[in-house]
């Protein structure tokens, strides 16, 4: 089956829902949510905690699957692929920004931010140099050699950013990503995820409660109680 939306159309979801427990515990994370995000589009979803939010980003990413509904990746059915395919999609197409960071502990800031080009093979050279390119990007090229340990929360949240950015993904997924951050730091984060979905032409999706992040979108979506209420902001150039 085709996806929905036109050929710049990157991401597609088709009336997604996510329900978790069985009978009286049944939680109804999402319901019935569809939304396009195209190439080159900054997309925020937001809402109050437990609105479904992240769960929309891991349905979105590949890691979790639907209920029901759809997901595409351009005119690729990502709910409809093997194990397999879907992880070798998240390995070479999606970046993601954790709210808890993720990052290995036992790895220094430039060994995660180097996790994704080691998945894909990427040649030595080149390693070092997209990872350096990333930290500096982020303003973590002094503390390329330190742990997770050794960084605060908002530079571990920035080494994931880094993380997320350095293989140049398709599609990036971003989960509260200047929660941790102080709002000098988050103002610069903010204009890095801008730049990068509008000049690498990929598409975004952020969840957050941040206003100037929200102020930064092409696009604004609420979601309440696991369903979307309401769609605000002209795509901007």
């Amino acid at each position: 089956m085709t996806a929905p939306g036109g050929t710049t159309t990157a991401l597609t979801a088709q009336d997604v829902s996510r329900t978790f427990g069985t009978g009286a515990a049944k939680v109804h994370a999402l319901r019935a949510v569809s939304l396009s995000v195209e190439a080159g589009e900054l997309l925020v979803v937001r809402g109050p905690s437990g609105s479904g939010k992240t769960t929309l980003l891991n349905v979105l990413g590949g890691l979790d699957t639907p209920s029901s509904g759809r997901v595409w990746l351009g005119e690729r059915e990502l709910t409809a692929m093997r194990p397999d395919e879907v992880l070798a999609v998240r390995r070479d197409e999606i970046g993601y920004v954790f709210q808890a960071f993720g990052l290995l502990p036992v790895l220094s800031a430039a060994e995660n931010v180097e996790v994704p080009l080691r998945l894909r093979r990427t040649p030595g050279p080149e390693r070092a140099r997209r990872v350096a390119s990333a930290l500096e990007r982020v303003g973590l090229a002094d503390h390329a050699r330190q742990r997770p340990y050794e960084l605060s929360g908002g530079q571990q949240q920035r080494v994931g950013i880094a993380r997320a950015l350095v293989a140049a993904p398709r599609v990036l997924l971003a989960d509260e990503p200047t929660g941790q951050l102080d709002s000098a730091t988050a103002r610069r984060v903010m204009d890095l995820l801008r730049e990068v979905v509008h000049t690498q032409g990929a598409a975004a999706v952020v969840t957050t409660h941040d206003p100037e992040l929200v102020a930064r979108a092409d696009r604004v979506v609420d979601l309440h109680d696991g369903a979307l209420a309401s769609t605000a902001g002209a795509r901007r150039s």
